[in-house]
């Protein structure tokens, strides 16, 4: 009775959280949209018109961003804010999260890689970029180094160490297949990854 139980509430459980954040995020976006909808007295609208409302002006945005006038006047302001302390700090966290969500940003070069410790064990890390910042390369020893990631949460806090390449074992692995892997120490992996180790397994095995 127990474990039939947890066994509906760990299957139930994620697609209800996943429901309810999305619910939640379309409900905010929806009272911007209707308060901006509001400033000009429209107010008789149809349920989810300020969402829409809020994914045209995001649009319309986007499309500004393209114009070079518009995204030099932009950054203009943004130097000029950066000016204070507490915005710069505020800004730049948001920003650096932003960009790791940002499907334009993330940079094809990511490989999964396995580093070789001294007890020989390895630990599953990421190259995020193939780019050493020059400071660090001028106080490095001489040798081609590359920037591994080894996350501690979902791709926002982690160890950077940088590692010299031929140190390291590239797997031909997809960044999220590994990325779940590595946060959950094995108990998580992808359906194709079950499928193909179903596959592997002879039918005569006890299961």
């Amino acid at each position: 009775m127990k474990k039939t139980l947890l066994r509906g509430l760990f299957n139930v459980l994620p697609l209800v959280l996943s429901i309810w954040l999305f619910w939640s995020l379309f409900e905010s976006l929806d009272e911007v949209g209707s308060f901006l909808f509001g400033l000009v007295h429209i107010t008789e609208l149809f349920k989810g018109a300020g969402f829409l409302l809020i994914l045209i002006l995001l649009f319309i945005a986007g499309l500004l961003f393209s114009v070079s006038p518009i995204a030099w006047l932009y950054d203009f302001v943004i130097r000029q804010l950066m000016r204070f302390p507490f915005f710069k700090t505020v800004y730049s966290s948001i920003n650096d999260i932003a960009s790791l969500m940002s499907s334009d940003n993330k940079n094809k070069s990511q490989q999964t890689v396995l580093v070789h410790q001294a007890n020989d064990t390895y630990v599953v890390g990421f190259i995020m970029s193939n780019d050493t910042p020059e400071p660090l390369t001028n106080a490095l020893p001489e040798g081609d180094w590359v920037p591994v990631l080894f996350p501690l949460s979902y791709q926002i806090a982690g160890i950077t160490t940088l590692v010299k390449r031929e140190d390291l074992t590239v797997v031909d692995w997809s960044f999220e297949d590994a990325m779940r892997y590595n946060l959950t120490a094995g108990i998580s992996i992808s359906a194709k990854d079950k499928e193909e180790k179903e596959k592997k397994t002879p039918d005569n095995l006890p299961q």
